[in-house]
């Protein structure tokens, strides 16, 4: 499992941002709605075939991240 900090803050418009920035740069990626929990949190869930990456916004923690089966960095080599 492979865990990325994206932002000690919760921020739905970087959730946002690094949702479409996975949606750009990872091929073969299928999601889903977004979901809301009753305290804001936004998760987002994409399906992948080496398995799946979900965007979090996570209200409770105060933070925004990203969990995945496999390893995202080689797909922004430059960012």
């Amino acid at each position: 499992m492979y865990e990325y900090n994206i932002c000690n803050q919760a921020d739905a418009k970087l959730f946002h941002k690094q949702c479409l920035a996975l949606e750009k740069h990872i091929p073969n990626l299928k999601y889903s709605e977004p979901l809301e929990d009753v305290d804001g949190t936004l998760v987002q869930v994409y399906q992948h075939p080496n398995g799946i990456v979900k965007v979090k916004n996570d209200m409770q923690v105060d933070a925004l991240y990203v969990v995945s089966d496999f390893d995202l960095l080689p797909y922004f080599p430059n960012d």
